[in-house]
Formats: C-alpha cells, sequence, structure tokens
C-alpha cells in the first residue's frame, strides 16, 4: 500500500491530492486569479492529509508538477515538495505538467494537444495520442492559421489557450474540450504511481522545474 503526495502549482489552479496506490482518495483544489499558492498551498496539504485518514510518516513519495508553468508557481510548489521529502527521507517524483493536462481528456482515439498560456500569442504545448504517449515533445511556440495543421485526424485541444487559440485553429478535425482548463493534482495520481513503481524519481538536492523559457522577449519593430 502506497500513498502518494500529489502536487500542482504550475498555473492558476492549486491543487494537492492524495492517492493510494494510483488512485485519488482525497483532492483539494482552488483556481484563483490572483495565485494565491503561497497562502493556500500548505492547508492544501495538511487538509487533504487529514481527509485521508493518514499522517505524513506513512506517505511513500512527493510528486510535483515539473512544469513548464508560471515559474513562482512551480517554485513554490517544488520548494514544499523538496521540504517534505528532506523531512521524511522519501523519494521526489517530477511529473509533466502538460501530461497531467492531457490525462484529463476522456478520449479513445486521435491526438491531445495541452496547451498552456505563454503570453500573446505564445503557448507551451505537446502532443501525445490518446494512450497518453508522446508524440512530439514541449515546444514554445507562437499559434497561427498552420499551427498543428500536419495531423489530419481529431485534435482535441485542452488548457487554458481556447481563447486566443480558437479563432486561429479552425481545421474542422480541431476539437477544443474547454472544460479542461488547468492540470489537476487528481489527475497526476495514475502517472505519479507509474512512475513510483518504476522508481522514476529525480534527486530531491539537485532537481529544478522545467520552465522552458521565463518571457519571450519581441525586438521593437525599425522606423521606416
Amino acid at each position: 500500500m502506497s500513498y502518494i503526495l500529489n502536487i500542482e502549482t504550475a498555473t492558476k489552479n492549486c491543487s494537492v491530492s492524495i492517492a493510494k496506490d494510483g488512485e485519488t482518495i482525497a483532492c483539494n483544489e482552488i483556481a484563483d486569479e490572483g495565485y494565491s499558492h503561497a497562502e493556500k498551498l500548505h492547508v492544501f496539504i495538511e487538509e487533504v492529509i487529514a481527509s485521508a485518514g493518514i499522517t505524513v510518516q506513512d506517505l511513500a513519495a512527493v510528486a510535483v508538477s515539473q512544469g513548464p508553468g508560471s515559474y513562482t508557481g512551480l517554485r513554490i510548489g517544488v520548494s514544499a515538495a523538496k521540504g517534505l521529502c528532506f523531512a521524511l527521507d522519501i523519494p521526489l517524483i517530477a511529473v509533466d505538467t502538460l501530461k497531467t493536462l492531457a490525462s484529463q481528456a476522456n478520449v479513445s482515439s486521435g491526438k491531445i494537444i495541452p496547451m498552456l498560456d505563454a503570453r500573446r500569442m505564445e503557448v507551451y504545448s505537446e502532443v501525445f495520442n490518446a494512450n497518453l504517449e508522446t508524440e512530439r515533445s514541449i515546444k514554445a511556440e507562437i499559434i497561427d492559421e498552420n499551427s498543428f495543421s500536419e495531423y489530419t485526424e481529431t485534435v482535441y485541444f485542452v488548457g487554458d489557450c481556447a481563447e486566443k487559440s480558437k479563432p486561429v485553429l479552425t481545421a474542422s478535425n480541431f476539437v477544443f474540450l474547454e472544460e479542461i482548463k488547468y492540470p489537476s493534482a487528481k489527475a497526476m495520481s495514475k502517472i505519479s504511481y507509474d512512475k513510483y513503481q518504476k522508481s522514476d524519481t529525480v534527486d530531491v538536492a539537485y532537481f529544478e522545474p522545467y520552465y522552458l523559457k521565463d518571457f519571450m522577449i519581441i525586438p521593437p519593430s525599425k522606423k521606416q
């Protein structure tokens, strides 16, 4: 019996769950426009542990969202996860934020493309098949009318980019699952447990979040 604490703070959603052998048994989360992660995260950790009827000493590992995403959000989540792992002498598991987001789409075929906002028309994206196998690695890219045109089967988009992407991504095989906006710690449970069983962990001392890039610099236009 393995209890894993899952922490997801890469976006506006501050999300924490407890999983037992890969099944979520307690979760607390809030998507706050004001990014209240610093105030909410440790409270949520205490609450889900109590709700699961366990203590921190029962934890087998801590899993944390590794990014890409908000610089501040990722730092807060990773710092909390490292602190617990150091104190309890348990392993740290890093989970791809975009895979967590993609896993929330319940589809049996086609491609799943999770996208997170990276300012202006830029997004962080990754491409998965319906079995959550990576078909194209993470990129920071500017969305235009030609983006993802190489995919002819149904493409399901998830994430917080629907508002700015839908007017541009208009192909008939593109479907926006707008109800799936942010990654959730609930969706981390199976992923983190699979990693735990394979001893796929990271070095607690040296692990850093995967920021991909902090911001995009756009050079000023030259005067004619």
